[in-house]
């Protein structure tokens, strides 16, 4: 459905976006997750064609984002991170005036209308100002405003930032249920938030693409993350000893807290944590050496986070002597 290759973006010397190429398929819901500055606004913006490229190309449904953008865009209902609402219109005529914009008229036009206010649940304010709506309700009509012309993408920047815990979950719950037509792309950093609601996940990471699959095979595909915390009665040495014959170790840690106990941690590489767990359990017992504590990690999401993309590069997609540059291209 979309095709990215190469995409580059510079901003004069800052190199915002580095040579990312991903395919999105149809019929899923992804998330592009990465910590702040990681450069997912911008790539957001070049895929929807509200940013210009560097480099590279960006194709929807076969038709280039920048030289044939009127029919790709048609394809695509996008969602910036601040919605360009009209906050003196009501919903209802900030819709329709979308909704002519988007080339919609007469009968389709108020079907599209009405069906879209229903979709996002907006009928007890289509009558009031957008700008005595509440922060959740603002959300939902600039949602609404993507979805009219039947897109077959929809592209979210952050639709959850500066929401409350209860219209957090009414946002997400809406995603979930767009992806059942749609294909849906959203962005965040709230690894919770993209684990609850995606089947594919992008990690971006200062700019380049640090990893794209299933949010399991993800997690197994950072298997030292794996570890097995113990407690056990015997001597240090002991330990050693009795590990020495089991496969899949790749890290020991042991400390001795009082003489005949020993605590230790260790990492595997092992894509079965329990069957380690099992032979560890097994080899201690033919011992007669009894284990106090086994508690067992797996490697989760944020650890993956943590290990792909490490320290933020900024508190935005660019720095801020480039944010009016970009505004500047935005409306070009």
């Amino acid at each position: 459905m979309i095709k990215v290759q190469h995409l580059t973006k510079y901003y004069g010397d800052f190199l915002a976006v580095d040579d990312l190429s991903f395919d999105i398929q149809e019929g899923h819901v992804y998330g592009f997750l990465g910590p702040n500055g990681a450069g997912k606004t911008t790539t957001m913006n070049m895929m929807t064609g509200c940013l210009s490229a560097s480099a590279g190309s960006v194709t929807v449904g076969g038709y280039d984002i920048f030289e044939d953008a009127h029919e790709a865009k048609r394809l695509i209902g996008y969602l910036p991170e601040q919605p360009p609402l009209y906050m003196n219109e009501t919903p209802a005529e900030y819709l329709r005036f979308v909704g002519e914009a988007k080339g919609l008229r007469g009968e389709e036009l108020t079907r599209q209308i009405n069906q879209v206010i229903e979709q996002v649940r907006i009928g007890e304010v289509r009558g009031r100002r957008i700008a005595a709506l509440s922060k959740g309700y603002k959300q939902r009509v600039g949602i609404a405003q993507a979805l009219l012309g039947s897109p077959k993408v929809i592209i979210l920047d952050e639709p959850t930032v500066g929401l409350d815990p209860i219209q957090i979950i009414e946002i997400r719950d809406l995603i979930k249920e767009l992806g059942r037509e749609h294909t849906v792309i959203f962005s965040s950093h709230i690894l919770s938030e993209v684990q609850a609601i995606c089947d594919q996940i992008l990690i971006i990471a200062h700019g380049h693409l640090a990893a794209f699959d299933t949010p399991d095979r993800l997690e197994q595909s950072l298997l030292s993350g794996n570890e097995i915390h113990f407690t056990a009665e015997a001597g240090a040495d002991e330990v050693r000893e009795l590990l020495a014959g089991l496969e899949h170790i790749s890290d020991l840690r042991l400390e001795e807290p009082e003489a005949g106990r020993v605590s230790a941690s260790l990492k595997t590489d092992s894509r079965d944590l329990y069957d380690l767990s099992r032979s560890l359990f097994f080899a201690f017992a033919e011992r007669g050496r009894p284990l106090l504590e086994l508690n067992l990690k797996k490697a989760s999401l944020e650890d993956i986070f943590l290990e792909l993309t490490g320290p933020a590069a900024g508190a935005s997609d660019a720095p801020e002597e480039h944010q009016e540059q970009e505004e500047e291209e935005k409306q070009a």
